[in-house]
Formats: structure tokens, sequence, C-alpha cells
């Protein structure tokens, strides 16, 4: 009985010590970033997009997530598809850090995987939703490692990096980490009104950041970036959701104009951005992670196709993919299902490896390179 006794007691006190670490990590982890003044509050306010307390859509998304929806999630990630993730690490190409930015007449394009890029344009260096961590997760624990262990080049070895641009504050496009281990390297950085109180808490100069409200547009290192929207949510913590404001982007150097979706459901954004700022030499568009639970803020890949039509993109590249299992999909079926729409519709796509560049107006690879890494072959 004792014994009976003993164990309770010590699995008891194990418990207290668990439950306390959770509860002291939680409150003094820098992860979720930092809040909005009085001042910034008030500016957002005055936006057709802020209530005076969070910011919301144009076209309004269904976010509710009540407990039958979530126990069917959960029960969906624990009985995976086929091919829920690659049989292998993969294998990213090498790019030499002394070429990067080597050839400032061409316009190149690096995926690093999922939404990261390094864009090469008028001789200038720029970094698009730079995430570099293993777990798209404020704590390891909570999420799965990601697909490639390795990158294109090694991160430490980077040259000067004269804008990030971010999207949204959601782990998978904005980590703590990845920014640390840049900060020193970067000029300027781009971002939706909230997030620059996240890079601030992180040790980043104010006076390096740019935060702008959909459709403002600023010009660093002479090429234009302007904000525009998407039809997403955002928040890193429990208290935060739709703190901070979320958007897809527009980039615009001498002779090329990129467009940049960032994450988001389908709208008539899309048009209005491609009447208003296009056509594209490409468009960079979200093709990933979704599920018919939550279609209102996650593209279709056929959606994805259709976007990119509406923004008048000349070719089409599916991102959001190839790093993370973040949906209840097979991890090619995003890319599949976009190749077979865009040959439905006549869109011009490209599908470069991790680490193979894109050259607009050159080269456009568009390889099934994802077939060499399936556990289960596919038809």
């Amino acid at each position: 009985m004792n014994i009976i006794k003993q164990f309770f007691k010590w699995t008891g006190y194990l418990l207290l010590v668990i439950v306390g670490t959770i509860v002291f990590w939680f409150f003094t982890t820098s992860q979720f970033g930092g809040k909005p003044s009085e001042d910034q509050l008030n500016l957002y306010a005055e936006t057709d997009h802020h209530d005076g307390t969070a910011f919301f859509n144009y076209n309004r998304a269904n976010m509710d997530f009540d407990w039958p929806k979530i126990k069917e999630v959960m029960w969906e990630f624990t009985h995976p598809v086929p091919n829920s993730a690659p049989k292998s690490d993969i294998i990213p190409l090498k790019l030499e850090a002394s070429e990067i930015g080597a050839t400032p007449m061409k316009t190149k394009i690096t995926w690093f995987g999922h939404s990261s890029f390094l864009i090469e344009m008028d001789g200038k260096v720029i970094l698009l939703d730079p995430m570099f961590g293993q777990q798209a997760a404020p704590h390891p624990w909570l999420g799965s490692n990601r697909y490639n262990a390795t990158f294109p080049v090694e991160i430490s070895k980077l040259p000067k990096i004269d804008v990030v641009v971010f999207s949204h504050d959601h782990y998978d496009h904005l980590d703590m980490g990845s920014v640390e281990e840049i900060m020193d390297k970067v000029d300027h950085w781009m971002v939706p009104w909230g997030l620059d109180n996240h890079l601030i808490e992180w040790g980043v100069d104010a006076e390096k950041i740019t935060a702008l409200d959909w459709w403002q547009e600023s010009i660093q290192h002479d090429i234009e970036f302007i904000l525009t929207p998407s039809r997403h949510f955002s928040g890193r913590g429990i208290n935060d959701r739709l703190a901070t404001l979320w958007g897809s982007w527009v980039i615009k150097g001498a002779t090329n104009n990129i467009y940049f979706s960032g994450d988001g459901g389908y709208g008539d954004h899309f048009k209005e951005i491609g009447d208003k700022y296009g056509p594209f030499d490409i468009g960079l568009m979200e093709c990933g992670q979704y599920n018919y639970k939550w279609a209102d803020i996650h593209m279709m890949p056929e959606e994805s196709v259709q976007a990119s039509l509406d923004v008048k993109a000349k070719v089409m590249m599916p991102v959001h993919w190839g790093a993370f299992t973040l949906s209840v999909h097979s991890w090619i079926e995003p890319v599949e299902r976009a190749i077979a729409e865009s040959e439905k519709l006549g869109v011009s796509i490209c599908t470069p490896k991790i680490g193979e560049q894109i050259i607009l107006n050159e080269s456009y690879p568009s390889s099934k390179w994802w077939l060499d890494y399936l556990e289960v072959p596919i038809n």
C-alpha cells in the first residue's frame, strides 16, 4: 500500500513540475513576439479592415472550428494518407554564396522550400518569408520536422541581404530563430502592420523596419514593394488572433514584376491586384496545406491556378508545399493537382527543385523531381 501511495505522490510531483515548466515557458518565451501599442491600435482602426480590436478580411472568412471539426481533424492526422511525407530527406541543389547577386542584369529566384525564397533582382538580394527552422511551431515538441534538413546555401554564409519581406506571422512563415540568425546581415525589413512589433521584440532595429497597410507602397534599394490584400488571418499565441495584418506582395524592379501571394483563400482581390499592378513575370502562388474545413483561408490547387490568371501572371509557381506536413493531403497532391489544372486552363507553370534557380525570361525548370521521393508510386 505504501508503494502505491509513493507512486502516486511522486507521479503527482512529476506532473506538477511538467505543468509548471510549461506555464513558465509560456509566460517567458519571446516566440509570441510583441504587442501593438495604443497609438498603433488607433492607427489600425482608421482602416476599412480593422474594427478597433482586430483585423478582418474584405471577403469575410469562416474560421469557426468547433469540437466536431477538431475531432475530425485529429482523426485524419492520426490516419495519414499514402505519401503523407517524403520517404527520405529532400536534398537541395547547392547554390554558391559567392554567386548570389553576381549577375545584376538577370532576375533569379531560388526556392528554399515551402514559401521561402531568395530573389536576386537589379543587383539586390531579397528574402521572402525566410523560415529556416526545422519545425513550424513555437517549440520543437509541437511540430514535425521539415522535409529538407539543409538548404541550398548555408544560412550563415548568406551575403548581405538588402530586403527581407514577410507575408504574415504564422510559424511556417515567420520564425524567431531565423530572424535572429540573419538579423546582422539585413539592411531593411518589409512587413504588414503589427509584425514590426515581433521583430523589435526579437532585437531588430525599429529604424530598419517598414510596416505597411494594404495598398501602401514603399521603395527600398530602388525596388518597389507594395503590400496587397490576401484572405487569411494571423496569430502566434492563444490570445492574439487577428492582432497583426497579413497580405501578399508586389515586388517591382527596373525590368521585372513579381507577385507573391502569401497565404490565403481565393477571392476577387486577385483580379483587383492584377488590374492594378499586373501583368507579372511570375506569380508565386500559395498551393498546399488546404482542407475543405478551412477552404476560406487556404486555396485549393485549382483555385491557385485561377488566381494566377486573375493577377495576370505570365508563369505560375506553386508554393507553400514541399517542406512541412500541415494538412492531411499527401505532400505531392498540391503540385500534381496544380499541374493538371494548368494544363486544362493553358497556364504556364514551373516546378523547380529546392535550390534550382528560375531565371526570369530565360529558364523555368519544370521537372517532376518529387517522384524520386515517393514512398508509394503513383500512376
